[in-house]
């Protein structure tokens, strides 16, 4: 007498309806990228989609309830893009281990954020562009948000412990929200280090906003914005207290 030792029919079932609603999740999600690429944002239709994926649209509701539901997953796929862009490059740096220094390892994690953004244009603009009408972020996004911003704090508490981190200048009157922005987020970190992070984070993404949309043409010619960026991301590095 044999004994069948295989997968149940039922479970057998059930992952095969798991790989088919991950296939076509994926399949809705580049299809919603490719339209982002083509007319923005703003004009992402759940009917659209499903249109050009051959599907009627309340089939598509099964997937995602609405165009803010879809919106919210391109949110947070390219925010973990990016985080994971950015992590990847800085634990490879460090793996390297020649010359390995805060200041460094902070400017390997502005150049990957770069590049992810040159490569990944549209996505960035959605995530860092201008807001989409009608459109608020939920909590879920949040985490992903922060990854690049956790890394770089992670690199400057680094710093801190091996008194590594010059204290930047504080004014007075900028002290009370200071010791509020350290307590919210990083609450081992002094205030005046935590205010010039958030400094340097805007800029960063000021910086990678400017190349990206034509803010520096005449400006920084196309040959030299790879060394005015390193150059940029040093000074950052710099300003958050970053000696070494």
């Amino acid at each position: 007498m044999s004994t069948n030792h295989g997968t149940p029919p039922r479970a057998a079932t059930q992952g095969a309806r798991a790989r088919a609603r991950q296939e076509v999740t994926a399949a809705i999600k580049d299809e919603a990228r490719r339209q982002l690429a083509a007319d923005g944002p703003a004009k992402l239709s759940l009917r659209a989609v499903a249109r050009e994926l051959g599907m009627v649209s309340s089939a598509l509701y099964r997937y995602f309830a609405s165009r803010d539901e879809l919106l919210t997953a391109l949110i947070i796929d390219a925010y973990d893009s990016l985080g994971v862009a950015a992590e990847r490059a800085e634990e490879a740096f460090r793996e390297a281990g020649e010359d390995v220094t805060p200041a460094r390892r902070w400017v390997v994690v502005c150049q990957a954020v770069r590049a992810w953004a040159q490569e990944h244009r549209h996505e960035y603009a959605l995530i860092y562009g201008s807001p989409v009408p009608g459109y608020t972020a939920p909590s879920s996004t949040v985490q992903p948000a922060s990854r690049v911003g956790l890394l770089l704090i992670r690199i400057v508490r680094e710093a801190y412990e091996d008194k590594g981190v010059a204290l930047p200048p504080l004014p007075d009157g900028l002290r009370p929200e200071g010791e509020r922005i350290a307590a919210d987020i990083a609450p081992d970190l002094p205030p005046a280090v935590m205010v010039a992070l958030v400094a340097a984070w805007a800029q960063l993404y000021g910086l990678i906003g400017f190349e990206l949309f034509g803010q520096f043409n005449r400006v920084v010619d196309d040959d030299q914005r790879e060394p005015f960026f390193a150059q940029a991301a040093a000074q950052l590095a710099h300003g958050v207290g970053l000696v070494k």
